[in-house]
């Protein structure tokens, strides 16, 4: 029997699924630099619109953990047959436009069986998906006797974690650059050991609690109380994501090393405070779309099914799209009809794609 239909989710995975795709419409105005491994920035301009496009989106991941999390846990089946189901969902997709990936690119189909493909750079998100997948049993039988009480305590534990990229950077403001690396190291980690303290409870398992929490324990309230709650909460994280990235570059045009465009985005890091705040606010909005009808039924439903596939293969759809729009658009524009015609093009490729008979559903 089909399990219930939760509508909210089915919007908040289409909304999220063009987020993803806007992040990657912008990337090539900061990442885009004419030699390798260089970030370029041409003007103080394009730097605006790629730092409104990071505080809007940038909580497309979290909020898809958060839906499986929602969906999935604490797990009720049999651990082998979770995992089955999952691995033949997830797994086997990812597989498949990994190597798509690599023999498109004339790349070295091996080096899969080490990690995702540095042509497919944005499939890190799956083994990090399958890696919850693996806790999940093992955190079920604690989740269902956890009290609100204790899960928040968890939560707020958590929360402290997503400010360390924050307190790395003030480590090396104070006593510069440690000496056995680069990267200051924080309660206990350090070259030989990298799990420290605070491991097992940082990362994205927070987002996979608050997806159990809201499911659990959260009320749902009316628009008025959720908005006055979800809008100043929503306007503190993007604060917090947005200012530190927009004015760490200095003069345009900015130019250097990618290592500096990896330190810009310590405030975007996907498990940073600021991307916390704002994931949990348009989740609380989100949650409220419980619109149903024609709509939903022929549009977003479908977009819903198949935006895991729109995820994998946009990237080939989207980049060459890019390449066509930009040359002719303002930044803005560049980065939004990007994003939109990546997005209508993904999802019919992926509707129709799971439609064919045996095959689809291991492809999409």
């Amino acid at each position: 029997m089909e399990r219930e239909r939760v509508v909210f989710l089915d919007w908040l995975r289409g909304v999220a699924c063009f987020m993803v795709m806007a992040i990657h419409s912008a990337e090539p105005f900061y990442l885009g630099g004419t030699e390798p491994n260089i970030t370029h920035i041409a003007s103080r301009w394009d730097m605006l619109w790629i730092t409104v496009t990071e505080c809007i989106c940038r909580i497309a991941v979290p909020l898809f953990v958060m839906t499986s999390s929602y969906l999935l846990f604490p797990v009720r089946r049999p651990t082998g047959e979770f995992f089955k189901r999952r691995l033949g969902r997830v797994a086997v997709p990812f597989a498949v436009w990994s190597v798509a990936y690599v023999l498109a690119a004339g790349g070295d189909v091996g080096r899969l069986l080490f990690n995702f493909p540095d042509e497919g750079g944005h499939l890190w998100f799956v083994p990090m998906l399958l890696g919850l997948y693996l806790l999940m049993p093992l955190l079920s039988p604690w989740a269902e006797k956890v009290t609100e009480r204790e899960l928040r305590g968890w939560i707020a534990l958590w929360l402290v974690t997503t400010t360390f990229p924050f307190l790395r950077s003030l480590w090396g403001s104070f006593y510069g650059a440690p000496p056995y690396g680069a990267v200051p190291y924080l309660y206990g980690e350090c070259p030989w050991n990298s799990f420290g303290t605070f491991h097992y409870v940082s990362g994205f398992v927070g987002y996979m609690l608050l997806g159990f929490w809201f499911r659990r324990f959260a009320p749902v309230r009316g628009w008025g109380r959720t908005l006055a709650s979800a809008v100043p909460l929503w306007l503190a994280g993007v604060a917090i994501l947005g200012i530190p990235f927009f004015f760490f570059p200095g003069k345009f045009p900015y130019s250097a090393p990618y290592a500096k465009a990896v330190e810009m985005e310590t405030s975007i890091e996907f498990c940073s405070f600021g991307v916390v705040l704002a994931t949990i606010a348009v989740f609380s909005i989100i949650r409220k779309f419980d619109f149903g009808g024609w709509f939903h039924a022929k549009v977003v439903r479908p977009v819903s099914e198949a935006s895991y596939g729109m995820y994998l293969m946009h990237m080939f759809i989207l980049t060459p799209v890019f390449a066509a729009l930009s040359p002719h658009l303002p930044t803005p524009f560049a980065i939004l009809l990007t994003a939109a015609a990546a997005y209508v093009l993904c999802a019919v490729a992926a509707v129709l794609v799971r439609k064919v008979p045996y095959i689809g559903k291991w492809i999409c």
